[in-house]
């Protein structure tokens, strides 16, 4: 049974496997995003995130979802074009995955059973729900699609001090 995040492995955006484990010891904030969603602008927030901790073992994982009303419709390389264009990104923006259902992605599929969502569901409710990570790969928290990145930071702090 997996235990942490650093179990998992996921693809870039330009098809290269990547283990998880190569971020042990970060803070993570794992987040399923899409380009043409009204939560679109939280790039900004999530990037302001990045350049605040960078010097701390800190790193967003973005995660393109199509599964909420065709919102993230482009390519691997349209979204990272995206994303570096519209928001300077200096995040990973991993290939475009599911999040819900029997295709969603294993890793997905074990942070939804660790943190639910609202009610105890274990479905992803729409794009830019976001899970904090420890050091160690355990999910510490779940955040809805209308909690703004800088609402997290205090969070954060707790987990990098």
């Amino acid at each position: 049974m997996d235990t942490n995040i650093y179990d998992f492995s996921c693809d870039d955006s330009s098809g290269n496997k990547v283990n998880l484990s190569d971020f042990r010891g970060k803070t993570l904030l794992i987040v399923n995003t899409a380009s043409k969603c009204g939560f679109t602008p939280q790039y900004d927030g999530l990037q302001s995130l990045q350049e605040k901790y960078d010097s701390e073992q800190f790193s967003v994982l973005a995660f393109p979802c199509n599964q909420f009303g065709g919102q993230e419709p482009g390519s691997d390389n349209e979204i990272q074009e995206f994303c570096s264009n519209n928001f300077k990104t200096t995040f990973p923006v991993f290939s475009k995955i599911d999040v819900n259902g029997e295709s969603a992605h294993p890793l997905y599929k074990f942070l939804c059973s660790e943190k639910k969502g609202v009610l105890g569901s274990k479905k992803i409710k729409w794009n830019f729900t976001k899970f904090l990570i420890n050091s160690a790969g355990e999910p510490i928290a779940r955040y809805g699609s209308t909690t703004a990145p800088d609402k997290i930071a205090k969070d954060i702090d707790k987990l990098i001090k």
